[in-house]
């Protein structure tokens, strides 16, 4: 899939809980432009990138022209 078409937008409960799970602004990005794309549903996607201690998962949503970043978690701490 190619995601330079479209500009994305994080929405506010997705930076509070990134910053809830100790997920710093440069992992955020750094997984939507260099992570693993995973597709579920009709306009879904995930975002993953594994790092030393654990794991990114960024929830989206495409509508349109954007995918709007809905929830960011974390998993094998």
């Amino acid at each position: 899939m190619d995601i330079t078409q479209y500009e994305f937008e994080i929405r506010r409960h997705a930076l509070i809980r990134a910053m809830q799970r100790g997920v710093t602004p440069d992992m955020v990005e750094a997984t939507l432009k260099g992570g693993k794309i995973m597709r579920f549903g009709k306009n879904n996607l995930k975002f993953y990138k594994e790092y030393k201690r654990f794991t990114v998962i960024c929830v989206d949503q495409i509508i349109g022209t954007k995918i709007k970043i809905v929830t960011i978690e974390t998993k094998g701490i």
